[in-house]
């Protein structure tokens, strides 16, 4: 089984807890900028800034951070939304985190970072606060994306829909997903690769459409690169959860746009 074959296992058991709590309940979400909306009006890169404790690749990235310190050093520092880890198994993370963020941070986009194949999750989601889900193409059939999609949407959520190959992104279009996340890492062996944001990017012609890179940036000339493929956006966890100046880093790698320059 691959890495990701195991999550999906994983959330299948996960679900049938959460069914148990909340499948009758559809609670209602709470009111936060909107992600698309502030990518589309910002003149620097954007930065979804993660609070990440571990991961299957990396393993320990900083087991002894205080979630709500982290996300307030993020609003700070100029990220414009902020991610939450709440898979429990493979990324040490928790629901608790994503409410106790959602409490001190209560106005910037937050997204709950999780392997989602079911609605229950997005309502538990909601229920922790959360404005953003994400979706993962390989993760579930098209048919699953498109229910999920649809049901996120009609809650008034955005969705961040996750896509690695072209095929992927093909599906994300048919979908009509407005802002796309390019992943770098093969959630499937973990290898990572900027050079599949430029491929994948190249498919993505609609101005309208906002594309995120995700996974492996590191530095401003990584920001660079991933902006000329295309990206308004970059998602960073592991870089940010290892900075000794959170401000400094992301001073780093809030570009300016090619719009802001001239």
């Amino acid at each position: 089984m691959t890495i990701l074959d195991r999550i999906i296992a994983q959330k299948i058991l996960e679900v049938k807890e959460l069914k148990a709590i909340y499948g009758v309940r559809q609670p209602k979400p709470v009111k936060r900028k909107s992600l698309y909306e502030s990518i589309q009006k910002s003149n620097t890169m954007s930065v979804i800034a993660e609070v990440k404790r571990a991961s299957p690749s990396k393993g320990d990235i900083n087991q002894k951070v205080d979630p709500v310190a982290q996300a307030k050093q993020y609003e700070e520092a100029g990220a414009t939304a902020i991610s939450v880890l709440t898979d429990r198994q493979f990324f040490n993370g928790a629901m608790a985190d994503l409410s106790e963020v959602a409490s001190a941070v209560p106005e910037l986009p937050l997204l709950c970072k999780d392997f989602i194949i079911d609605r229950v999750q997005i309502d538990t989601a909601v229920h922790h606060g959360a404005s953003i889900i994400l979706l993962i193409a390989a993760a579930l059939k098209e048919e699953q994306l498109r229910n999920l999609y649809g049901y996120a949407k009609s809650l008034g959520l955005d969705v961040l829909f996750e896509v690695h190959n072209e095929e992927e992104a093909e599906t994300a279009l048919k979908i009509r997903a407005d802002i796309i996340g390019i992943n770098n890492r093969d959630l499937k062996t973990f290898n990572v690769d900027l050079k599949v944001t430029e491929r994948v990017a190249a498919l993505i012609k609609n101005e309208n459409i906002v594309v995120v890179s995700e996974s492996g940036i590191r530095t401003r000339k990584d920001v660079a690169f991933a902006e000329a493929a295309g990206a308004k956006a970059v998602l960073v966890g592991e870089t940010l959860m290892r900075s000794v100046d959170i401000a400094a880093t992301m001073n780093e790698i809030r570009i300016p746009l090619p719009k802001a320059v001239r």
